[in-house]
């Protein structure tokens, strides 16, 4: 018997097929610009990445894909330069291309789904790097000859290189075949050192497991999902929302949110420019200091 794995509360994540037909009609009758893209930083510093052995760094490569540097490691979140994902093609090519990248020391995977592990780009990654994964999810891995492959189960912790990396929860569900709906977890990582905290979200619906890791960890910047959320009947369990998103983020007592998981793919009926729109509009609401949302271009650096 496979080991399936669950949300906090035993949340239900599943969708019958009337839901998924019901979410096609839907979709027909929407009809969504999608010329309008998320914008290429217009100078991107690969050549001081490459050199920078000293200064924290976060680059967005697009979607869910961070290029972060700290105590002179490279380390990439759920690392994918697919050009396709499914039957999308690539809504915005990647910020930095593959061969512009150092070797790469450490890979953080926040869950199987297709469009946060994409085995050819980890096949092309230079360097031979440490893999954190969800418990259940290195078998993909060691089945394809990587031997360097920790699993992590909620709240683990390891330590590399003067860091701590955490393993913490998140709300979704991941299935890769038929057959292996759930046999892997999903959550976020929390990358800390003595100076800086970077806490990468991964792919959620918002939840209350926010403020358990808001009560276990001191979280200065937010790497956070607001995209792929609509139709949120159908989505709002496993994707949340940009106002749910500042509500996380708030009870995160996070320093900086930088915005992550939208335009890159039209995984569901959003853009990437209403998903922006929606978190400004948020943002302005709640009259939150403006300082603390980096809204980054694709390929721009945030030097922390």
């Amino acid at each position: 018997m496979k080991q399936r794995y669950a949300n906090l509360d035993n949340v239900e994540n599943t969708k019958s097929f009337y839901d998924f037909h019901r979410w096609q009609m839907e979709r027909k009758n929407k009809k969504k610009d999608l010329s309008i893209q998320i914008e290429q930083a217009p100078f991107k510093e690969i050549d001081k990445l490459n050199n920078n052995r000293a200064d924290p760094s976060i680059t967005w490569i697009g979607h869910s894909t961070f290029f972060i540097q700290m105590n002179g490691m490279n380390m990439i979140t759920d690392p994918v330069w697919a050009n396709r994902m499914g039957l999308q093609k690539r809504l915005t090519a990647p910020g930095i291309s593959l061969n512009d990248l150092p070797e790469i020391d450490v890979v953080f995977i926040s869950h199987g789904h297709y469009d946060h592990l994409d085995f050819p780009t980890i096949k092309s990654l230079k360097g031979n790097p440490t893999y954190y994964v969800p418990i259940g999810l290195g078998q993909f891995f060691k089945k394809r000859g990587y031997k360097k492959v920790i699993e992590g189960s909620w709240y683990d912790s390891f330590d590399q290189n003067n860091m701590t990396f955490s393993f913490v929860p998140a709300q979704h569900w991941t299935k890769r075949t038929l057959t292996d709906t759930n046999t892997s977890h999903w959550g976020g990582w929390i990358i800390e050192n003595k100076q800086h905290s970077i806490y990468f979200v991964g792919d959620t619906g918002y939840f209350r497991g926010f403020q358990d890791i808001a009560s276990k960890f001191n979280i200065q910047t937010v790497l956070m999902p607001i995209g792929a959320y609509e139709p949120e009947w159908f989505m709002r369990v496993s994707h949340i929302n940009p106002e749910d998103a500042v509500k996380a983020f708030l009870e995160l007592k996070g320093k900086t949110f930088i915005p992550m998981h939208y335009g890159t793919y039209h995984l569901a009926d959003d853009t990437g420019p209403e998903a922006i729109a929606r978190l400004d509009a948020e943002w302005s609401r709640l009259q939150l200091d403006t300082s603390q949302l980096k809204k980054m271009l694709i390929g721009e650096t945030y030097w922390m």
